[in-house]
C-alpha cells in the first residue's frame, strides 16, 4: 500500500452529517418562528373570559369605524359628530392624444390590423365619423366588434383614463379632417 490517508476523515466533509444539521437548523428557525408569531399576536383571542354578549360587544368594538359621515338625516335623527372638511380633489393629468397614439393605437391602426381605420385616410373613418364623436368615444373606451373590424376597450391598454382614450381619438380625428 501507499502513503496515502485511507480511513480517515479529518479534513473531509460528511454529507450526510451535513445534511442532519440543515434540517435541524431548519426545524428550530420554523419552531422558533411560530413562538415569535405566537408571542406577537398572543394567544388569548378577543373576548376570552367574558361572557358571549361581553365578547359581541368587543368585537362590535373592535371593528366599529373610526370616522362617522354626517348627513342631513343623521343630523335631524341623532347625534351629531363634527363634519369632515372638504377636500380638494387632485387635478386629472390627461396625457396628449398624440402620446397616447403613439403608445397604445399606432399598432392597428398604422397598418389597419383588425379592420382599424388607418390614421389618415378619410374614406376609411367617414362611416365612423358619421356615428358622430360619442359614439367613437364609447366604442373606444368600451370595446366594439362590428362588420368592419375590432376594437378592444382601450386599445388593449386597460391603464388608460377614459380622457386619455378621447384625447387619442381627438388626434385620429384631426388627422381626417
Amino acid at each position: 500500500m501507499s502513503e496515502q490517508d485511507h480511513g480517515t476523515t479529518e479534513g473531509k466533509s460528511n454529507p450526510v452529517g451535513v445534511a442532519i444539521a440543515v434540517f435541524i437548523g431548519a426545524i428550530g428557525l420554523v419552531i422558533g418562528i411560530m413562538l415569535l408569531a405566537q408571542f406577537a399576536i398572543g394567544t388569548r383571542p378577543l373576548g376570552a373570559g367574558l361572557d358571549k354578549a361581553a365578547a359581541e360587544a368587543a368585537v362590535k368594538e373592535r371593528i366599529a369605524p373610526d370616522v362617522i359621515i354626517v348627513t342631513s338625516a343623521t343630523k335631524e335623527s341623532g347625534p351629531v359628530a363634527p363634519t369632515l372638511p372638504a377636500v380638494a380633489a387632485a387635478p386629472v393629468k390627461v396625457a396628449s392624444g398624440e402620446s397616447v397614439y403613439k403608445a397604445a393605437c399606432t399598432a392597428c391602426h398604422t397598418a389597419g390590423v383588425a379592420g382599424a381605420p388607418k390614421t389618415g385616410d378619410k374614406p376609411a373613418w367617414a362611416p365612423r365619423v358619421a356615428q358622430g364623436k360619442d359614439t367613437l368615444y364609447k366604442h373606444a373606451i368600451g370595446g366594439f366588434q362590428g362588420k368592419m373590424g375590432v376594437m378592444p376597450a382601450k386599445g388593449g391598454n386597460a391603464s388608460l383614463s377614459d380622457a386619455d382614450v378621447k384625447a387619442a381619438v381627438d388626434y385620429m380625428l384631426a388627422a381626417v379632417k
